[in-house]
């Protein structure tokens, strides 16, 4: 694959990688950092890329990583009143209840929903992203819309 195509596929996937580093990471500028080191690593490792094919699938995992890397970096302990009044301050109205429900989610369940069903991956898709089994992916589901059930039974009461 050359640059150039590695460059078409990175403008497609803007609003996807975007999605996927929100789910991850909270902070916007958090999630540009991953993407733009996503990106300069998809560049840098071009010639790892076994089949042009599953170029955006390469590009999601390594975004992926990187959002993990990030986290595992920035570690750090802060009580709930302060992250909900900074998450306050922040937010803009462009983003919906689902990604606050999102939230609540652990990561694990959270990424096999986001890309599932925002990105539209089929399950065997999203277990190749992921290095897990399709039985996985489908018990995370599972999981996921049991909690998203429970919490919303608790909004609603």
């Amino acid at each position: 694959m050359k640059k150039e195509q590695l460059g078409q596929i990175i403008i497609r996937s803007e609003e996807t990688l975007y999605h996927i580093a929100k789910t991850l990471l909270y902070n916007d500028a958090d999630c540009a950092d991953a993407i733009q080191e996503a990106i300069v690593k998809a560049f840098a490792g071009i010639s790892s890329l076994r089949q042009d094919a599953y170029a955006k699938t390469w590009l999601v995992r390594i975004l992926i990583n990187e959002c993990y890397a990030m986290m595992r970096r920035e570690k750090r302990v802060v009580s709930l009143e302060v992250y909900q009044q900074e998450e306050a301050a922040a937010e803009t109205e462009d983003y919906s209840d689902l990604y606050e429900a999102l939230r609540q989610l652990p990561d694990q369940i959270r990424i096999c929903v986001t890309l599932y069903y925002l990105e539209g991956y089929s399950v065997k898709e999203t277990a190749k992203i992921l290095e897990i089994t399709e039985s996985a992916v489908k018990n995370r589901l599972a999981r996921a819309r049991t909690k998203l059930r429970t919490q919303l039974e608790q909004a609603v009461t």
